[in-house]
């Protein structure tokens, strides 16, 4: 499991933080989300560039492909349940836990 329950999934965003955040205050916090892939098995260009920007805006922006699935890899805990708005966007946030 992870730090979010995610409808439909068992995991979500697994998180992560440091136990000497004074050494490393900036990843005190480095929480990652997984993106399921696409029902179709095809990211569409439009689709690429809407995660990219919610990740861009809410995340470190760094987003290896693990899979099918994308991983999002570096946020703080204030932003996590922003990145719900992927389920307004249509994707599954999880896919692993």
């Amino acid at each position: 499991g992870g730090i979010v329950g995610v409808f439909g999934y068992g995991g979500g965003i697994g998180g992560r933080y440091s136990d000497v955040p004074e050494q490393f205050p900036g990843v005190e916090h480095f929480h990652t989300g997984r993106v399921a892939q696409p029902v179709v098995k095809y990211y569409s260009t439009e689709n690429l560039r809407k995660l990219m920007d919610l990740w861009e805006k809410h995340g470190s922006g760094v987003t290896p492909f693990h899979g099918g699935d994308v991983i999002f890899l570096g946020t703080r805990t204030e932003n996590l349940e922003l990145l719900f708005d992927l389920h307004i966007m249509g994707q599954h946030l999880g896919g692993s836990g």
